[in-house]
């Protein structure tokens, strides 16, 4: 799905997304990442699925010292335990878990009104997201 909204030339917005993608300014990105007002990194969590996620991936986060954590789980939401967002809580971070579309449209509305988010996306290895149904 594309995704259209007029910004400044130096933002970074999704521009689309796929099962197994997002568009970032047009640019496709394969992997896990997190998007943030001041760029694109790789996570740490990049090629490790939903459940190898640890505290040490939220830590991570924490050191960006965001406002609010938007967490694409991909196709369908799935909640990390509380004992690993400790990092989050403790910096004051919101998180917001929700699907890659919601994600997208989510983060994008969020920086065009100069919020401090970021967007963790969450790519499943091998570049296809587990869908409903399927064994976690």
């Amino acid at each position: 799905m594309k995704l259209h909204l007029n910004n400044d030339a130096n933002q970074r917005l999704f521009t689309g997304y796929g099962d197994d993608h997002v568009l970032i300014n047009g640019h496709r990105h394969e992997s896990s990442l997190l998007l943030t007002p001041r760029g694109v990194e790789i996570a740490p969590w990049a090629g490790l699925g939903f459940e190898a996620m640890t505290a040490a991936h939220f830590e991570w986060v924490a050191l960006r010292e965001l406002d609010i954590l938007l967490l694409g789980t991909g196709t369908r939401l799935r909640f990390p335990h509380p004992s690993l967002t400790r990092a989050l809580t403790e910096s004051r971070i919101g998180l917001e878990v929700m699907d890659i579309g919601a994600l997208c449209r989510t983060y994008n509305i969020l920086i065009a009104e100069g919020r401090n988010v970021g967007a963790a996306v969450l790519i499943e290895p091998g570049g296809r997201p587990a869908h409903a149904g399927e064994a976690e």
